[in-house]
């Protein structure tokens, strides 16, 4: 079913017999859209009916990724923004979108708050279930006396550092393991503003508990791990299938997936050394190397001269999608290198893939610094220039993937892997597990 015919079936009026409807607005990131669609499937399989609102160029890429199972009950509804001349409609998603439209991105979502009300107006859903970017919309539904909760899509140990920040100043962090180095520390305050109640968390008291229960003692709310994603392997392209086969051609735990996710990118110094480290590391390897939107480049432009001749069938390196979640879940994957993104790791976590953590800002530095203290990751750390170096990068991929380090990595990613499955079961995480 297409966004546009969905938006008219449900504006005309189309009867659907479920007990509870949920309308679920994620902020306009792929990022944020996956941890909302993988919320809403749970709540899918409890037979309530949920309406998901972007923008259509993000409803686009999101169609595919509804599995067929789900497709009556997951609707997709557009939310359309006001023209402005620097922002055209395919700017109306953060992937691609050039960094200094990101504050016109975010005027432009705040000036549909009346196609958001008409929305709202038509549906009449019992549930509005909000990103936490955009806490106007909580004010939007009050209008139409629909209750709204807010669902936070980093992780326990980054939002209740944050919290304490804000609400004890001058305070220390209670967990010594998470904090930020001081070229680390330039975007705080946009991850700060407004983390102050939550209800709803896309985390898992298995691997935040301690977290988990300090943001509710912070925050004075009962907080909801709503557990890690619902995975969907399911593929039939042809290039996918053709790197599945390649996988299949190289020993179990012995190759390296590299991936930055869809909308962060490496600087061409970043890329060399990453480049010279795998060859140094001689493990096999499968690398997403992407490119800015506009930006693309030829592969032997930007790596090191000879580089791609070299590796030979030790390596797969691509500039363009890979499926992520099949690569992850191969028997011959013994190492994911990656930024770090809260969906990334929750991913490589549910299959029991160990990390070679390289955070780049945001929130990433400290989900790297708590998947280290889960014993599930090693960090390549930067130095004070903020420059990674091709020698670390080669000795930690090689402890990871052929030395003892990495078989007890791991072992543990194994048991926490466990453990997630063991309390996915039939409800949401909001009690304390056993």
């Amino acid at each position: 079913m297409t966004p546009n015919s969905t938006n008219k079936n449900l504006i005309m009026g189309t009867q659907v017999t479920t007990t509870l409807r949920l309308l679920m607005f994620p902020w306009l990131a792929y990022g944020h859209i996956l941890p909302f669609l993988n919320v809403a499937k749970k709540l899918v399989d409890r037979g309530i009916l949920i309406y998901l609102c972007s923008t259509p160029i993000n409803l686009k890429s999101t169609i595919n990724k509804v599995p067929e199972k789900y497709a009556d009950l997951i609707h997709l509804i557009e939310l359309h923004l006001p023209e402005l001349p620097e922002l055209p409609p395919h700017y109306h998603t953060t992937n691609g979108l050039p960094p200094h439209l990101n504050h016109t991105l975010k005027k432009a979502l705040k000036m549909s708050k009346p196609n958001l009300s008409k929305i709202l107006q038509n549906l009449k859903p019992d549930l509005v279930i909000y990103d936490i970017m955009q806490q106007w919309a909580e004010h939007v539904a009050n209008e139409h006396n629909i209750p709204a909760v807010r669902l936070l899509t980093f992780s326990a140990a980054v939002t209740s550092y944050f919290v304490n920040l804000v609400k004890k100043p001058g305070v220390e962090f209670p967990f010594p393991d998470i904090y930020l180095r001081k070229i680390e520390q330039v975007n705080e305050e946009r991850l700060v503003d407004g983390y102050i109640q939550i209800a709803l968390i896309c985390t898992s008291r298995t691997i935040e508990a301690k977290y988990i229960d300090f943001l509710s003692e912070l925050s004075n709310m009962k907080i909801v791990p709503v557990g890690p994603p619902v995975q969907d392997l399911i593929t039939n392209d042809a290039d996918d299938m053709e790197l599945i086969d390649w996988l299949g051609t190289k020993d179990e735990n012995s190759t390296v997936f590299v991936s930055f996710g869809s909308e962060y990118f490496l600087s061409k110094e970043d890329m060399e050394e990453v480049a010279l480290g795998l060859e140094l590391s001689n493990v096999n390897f499968l690398w997403v190397a992407r490119f800015p939107k506009g930006e693309e480049q030829n592969l032997e432009d930007v790596l090191p001269k000879g580089f791609l001749e070299r590796i030979g069938e030790m390596g797969i390196v691509l500039d363009k999608f890979a499926p992520q979640l099949r690569i992850l879940n191969h028997t011959s994957t013994g190492g994911f290198i990656s930024h770090c993104g809260w969906n990334s790791v929750m991913e490589s976590i549910d299959f029991g893939v160990p990390i070679i953590a390289m955070p780049m800002h945001l929130d990433q530095p400290m989900n790297a610094r708590l998947i280290v203290e889960l014993g599930v990751a090693v960090e390549i750390v930067r130095d004070d220039d903020g420059k990674i170096h091709k020698g670390e990068i080669a000795e930690i991929i090689k402890g990871v993937i052929t030395e003892k380090t990495g078989e007890n990595l791991r072992g543990k990613m194994r048991d926490i892997s466990k453990n997630l499955k063991s309390t996915r079961g039939s409800r949401l995480q909001g009690e304390k597990e056993a």
